[in-house]
């Protein structure tokens, strides 16, 4: 009897670290839940946001493959605490002159489980030799610097990630492109640097444990082109989906839904404001 007791007495103290066990990861999966559907509405807002631009301004902008932008010294990987510069170079191969040229320049960020939008933690700045002082790129992510460039011209600026001590372990995209603006029209690059990083976490600071997740593969897509030294993703923001991973764990599902909703949102919001005729810039 005395062992029986003991042996009920084992099982019940199990069944009850079990049922603690499944609450945990219970309110973990509606936490990321939570998080996906507030990544999902911020994404739709900023394209909702971006059409209505669209829609104030008059004509729409072309693409112009001759109006090229490469990136050069773009890192793989970043920490927290640091600042890392790369350099952009915009170029007019065109036959036409261009009275104003554009950088277009944003960056967003996850935490390493995919739902959880980290950008606040990033911020891009620039300068050139015309303007050498670092400046934050303003709300419009458009940076006007290079001026005119006749046939043939290139101009040159300077991008610095800048990634805050408290950032916590993730992964990172910029985009970079190029648009220009004359009396009688505008264009823009038809694909726009896409540069993938990853986020590790300040030193002496223990990254986050994620939950088990899957290997994100984008699906090959139209709108971006990657480009730089570090690595690159093409992002699909014509038919709003990513690549299946085959993963069956529902938390590492969430968790990739709500990486998408960020990246997508962004590429997505990327194609849509460029495209509108610069009435603000």
């Amino acid at each position: 009897k005395t062992t029986a007791d003991a042996e009920a007495k084992t099982a019940v103290d199990l069944a009850d670290d079990a049922r603690v066990a499944a609450v945990r990861v219970y309110g973990k999966a509606q936490a990321a839940v939570e998080e996906t559907l507030a990544a999902k509405t911020a994404a739709d807002a900023a394209l909702a946001r971006a059409e209505e631009e669209e829609n104030q301004g008059g004509g729409e902008c072309l693409d112009e493959p001759g109006l090229t932008t490469v990136v050069t010294g773009f890192p793989s990987k970043v920490t927290a605490g640091t600042a890392t510069t790369f350099s952009v170079r915009v170029t007019n191969g065109t036959d036409k002159d261009m009275e104003k040229v554009l950088t277009y320049a944003s960056v967003h960020a996850t935490d390493k489980s995919g739902a959880k939008d980290i950008a606040k933690y990033l911020k891009l700045k620039w300068s050139s030799v015309s303007s050498p002082k670092w400046k934050t790129v303003d709300g419009d992510l458009y940076i006007d610097t290079i001026g005119a460039l006749e046939r043939g011209e290139h101009g040159d600026i300077k991008l610095r990630l800048d990634v805050d001590a408290k950032a916590p372990a993730g992964q990172g995209l910029t985009f970079i492109a190029g648009d220009y603006f004359n009396k009688d029209g505008c264009g823009l690059t038809p694909d726009a640097a896409v540069n993938k990083f990853d986020i590790k976490a300040a030193a002496g600071k223990p990254a986050a444990k994620p939950d088990p997740k899957p290997t994100k593969t984008a699906a090959a897509g139209s709108g971006v082109t990657p480009q730089g030294s570090g690595s690159s993703v093409p992002v699909n923001t014509t038919n709003g989906s990513l690549a299946a991973t085959g993963s069956s764990d529902a938390t590492a599902q969430i968790a990739l839904a709500g990486g998408a909703a960020v990246v997508l949102g962004a590429g997505a919001m990327f194609l849509v404001r460029r495209r509108r005729t610069g009435a603000d810039v």
